[in-house]
């Protein structure tokens, strides 16, 4: 029963582009691949401090690219 649980879990989960900005997307500090992370579209992203997740939740779009590139990034 927990193989077809665990088995459930995995097919459910959506293919997750993990973290690569270095600047936090919402604060725009440095960060690495220590610092705290957030799910948002399917996306991971580092950041720098707690009450980033919450901005960058509730408002994706004033700082992420329709493709999921943080605003701030270095072009």
């Amino acid at each position: 029963m927990l193989t077809i649980l665990i088995t459930a879990a995995l097919v459910a989960t959506p293919n997750l582009k993990p973290a690569t900005n270095t600047v936090c997307p919402v604060g725009g500090d440095k960060v690495s691949a220590k610092s705290q992370k957030v799910v948002v579209r399917g996306h991971e992203y580092y950041l720098c401090c707690p009450g980033c997740d919450k901005l960058l939740k509730a408002n994706p779009d004033k700082y992420l690219e329709k493709d999921g590139t943080p605003k701030n990034a270095k072009k």
